[in-house]
């Protein structure tokens, strides 16, 4: 049985080159995935208007850039590191601000991302199994909704995938050059999302210790050396806040303490995990929580109304391909590649879906992207193995397992969406269960019938969520929680989209002089506000309203000195108690005269 998954020969082992397929085949996968990443971008505006706040006022200061500041006064900072700000701000400040500069990066990222993930897979198992990861991965629906849009998880999500091309590279010859550079590209993730980053960690460490050809104590001592690499790759920037004056930089958003250290371990880290002030979790899915929260948690979260369009489409042949790979497996060599690969995909895998399934805090469905590159490895490496291992029994009957329970699966999944192409469900039913059939009769012991087979299993594998994928393309998404699919899907129990623009009062920001045009008590209604006009609004309080940024004192200062044109009421949302905003709204609304602008009430602050 260890027979059934052999390892392919070194990817370099032919004098001759790969087969001349391979090269036109990879260039086809990357175009497509560029024009399904760009093609008609600017439909969607400018995504996440308070992540794009951040890059305009990135543009308009270099403190702003550096920290990732919500205003170009530098009042506070997004409530996440700015790693991804650095890079859409640069593009930004070259070709200069706008829906395009602030989307078009991310969906650059994905194609990287995706030719990335075909060679590290290519390593291992071949071009064969690297293309069919790379289309898995782009066509994944989720992935499309992701680097079509300017959140963090795309470079995080890129940053993911470089690292595991840098583990399976430091693997094959015992490199801790290539091991440190995987924890350089762990670090960044860190200034990209945090403690998420993290995640992958233990699959890429049991990878390398496991594999490795070199003795356990240098194996170790490796590690310890890739640690220190993430340390100091996130650590710097980290020392580089704790250290400067905090009377000469921006409030870190989301802290307590306006430390990037207790974000990362609070708000951003254990609280996203467990629960806490400022976090919010599905709580209860159908039962009343909004599934755009993640909905209940569990065990088969990600199989729920929340997730399961999003990232499970081949969740369950992931698992099916990796048990029985590690089984078939379970005696080789410990240098054995295809079980180094299935452990380290596969790690990543559980490791990050039971962390996202059990978690109570503030869980959005377009978090499962981090996901999708172990899923898509996980299939391809599996069923490329098994399907080179097809003259057995046991390889057959798994592989059709995994035909079979995908083409129900998708069925069901395209049932939550009955009026979406309703025949492609019952299509790819009947395709799967007569692929499923063909498979355990031993179709595949001829030549003619095992080649259409071959095309019948990556159609039943791959249409429903390649279908899906282009209905997220051809969506526009707005707001802080996108979802993938068609419009009919909706929201699913989440808001997607940002709030009109009122253009008069956006006129009349636009002509202020001062260091900040107004203050609102929304992050949300500022980055919105500061986008229409072009000029730096104050969001007081920050993402959840509890920021103590600024404070009523300093606000109280900024307005002595003529900093702030004008007061802009958001009829009361997000005012956290520790935040000060409310204070502020009652010391304005005590101290300056109301009138009303394009139906809002706004205060003037030079009188």
């Amino acid at each position: 049985m260890t027979t059934v998954l052999a390892t392919p020969a070194p990817h370099t082992a032919p004098a001759q080159g790969p087969p001349r397929w391979v090269r036109p085949s990879v260039l086809a996968l990357l175009a497509v995935t560029a024009v399904l990443y760009l093609w008609n971008l600017s439909a969607s505006g400018f995504g996440n208007g308070y992540y794009a706040a951040a890059v305009q006022s990135g543009t308009q200061d270099w403190k702003a850039w550096l920290f990732g500041s919500l205003d170009s006064g530098n009042v506070l900072t997004v409530d996440k590191p700015p790693a991804s700000l650095w890079v859409t701000t640069a593009v930004a400040r070259v070709f200069g601000f706008s829906s395009w500069t602030v989307l078009a990066p991310q969906a650059l990222m994905g194609v990287a991302a995706v030719g990335l993930l075909y060679l590290t897979v290519r390593r291992v198992s071949g071009p064969a199994a690297g293309l069919l990861a790379g289309a898995a991965f782009a066509f994944t629906p989720v992935a499309a909704l992701m680097f079509r849009y300017n959140n963090p998880d795309a470079l995080l999500t890129l940053l993911l995938v470089a690292g595991a091309y840098c583990v399976v590279r430091a693997v094959e010859k015992a490199s801790p050059r290539w091991l440190l550079l995987a924890g350089v590209a762990i670090g960044f993730g860190f200034l990209t999302k945090m403690l998420q980053a993290f995640l992958v960690l233990p699959a890429f460490a049991l990878a390398y210790l496991l594999a490795a050809p070199t003795s356990t104590g240098r194996r170790l001592l490796h590690l310890l050396g890739a640690a220190a690499a993430v340390v100091l790759s996130a650590g710097w920037f980290v020392a580089l806040v704790e250290l400067w004056p905090s009377g000469s930089r921006p409030y870190i958003g989301g802290s307590e303490g306006d430390s990037l250290l207790e974000l990362a371990l609070g708000y951003n880290g254990l609280g996203r995990i467990f629960g806490a002030e400022g976090n919010m979790g599905g709580g209860g899915g159908d039962g009343g929580g909004m599934t755009g929260f993640g909905g209940d948690t569990g065990l088969l979260r990600m199989f729920g109304d929340s997730f399961g369009t999003e990232i499970s489409w081949l969740l369950p042949a992931a698992l099916i391909g990796l048990v029985a790979g590690w089984w078939f497996t379970r005696r080789a060599p410990g240098t054995d590649r295809t079980r180094m690969s299935l452990v380290l995909w596969g790690g990543w895998l559980l490791v990050t879906g039971l962390v996202f399934s059990y978690m109570s805090g503030t869980m959005h469905p377009y978090y499962a992207v981090a996901l999708a590159p172990a899923v898509a490895a996980s299939v391809a490496i599996s069923g490329h193995a098994l399907w080179q291992g097809r003259h057995n029994a046991s390889a057959r009957a798994v592989l059709a397992s995994m035909v079979g329970v995908t083409a129900v699966w998708t069925f069901i999944l395209l049932d939550r969406t009955p009026d979406f192409v309703p025949v492609l469900r019952w299509a790819i039913l009947v395709l799967g269960l007569l692929g499923t059939t063909a498979l355990l009769a031993g179709a595949t012991e001829f030549r003619r019938p095992a080649s259409a087979l071959a095309v019948a299993v990556v159609l039943t594998l791959g249409l429903g969520t390649v279908a899906y994928t282009g209905a997220t393309a051809a969506r526009a998404h707005t707001g802080s929680i996108p979802a993938s699919g068609p419009v009919t899907s909706g929201m699913r129990g989440g808001p997607d989209g940002e709030a009109s623009t009122n253009t008069e009062l956006a006129a009349l920001l636009e002509r202020t002089t001062t260091r900040w045009a107004a203050a609102t008590p929304s992050a949300q209604s500022a980055a919105s506000l500061s986008l229409a006009s072009g000029k730096a609004v104050i969001g007081i309080g920050g993402w959840s309203g509890g920021d103590p940024a600024p404070t009523l004192a300093e606000f109280q200062t900024s307005v002595a000195d003529g900093e702030i044109g004008y007061y802009v009421e958001d009829g009361g949302m997000l005012r956290g108690p520790g935040g000060g905003s409310s204070e502020i709204a009652e010391w304005v609304a005590a101290n300056f005269e109301a009138t009303t602008v394009g139906g809002q009430t706004v205060y003037d602050l030079t009188g």
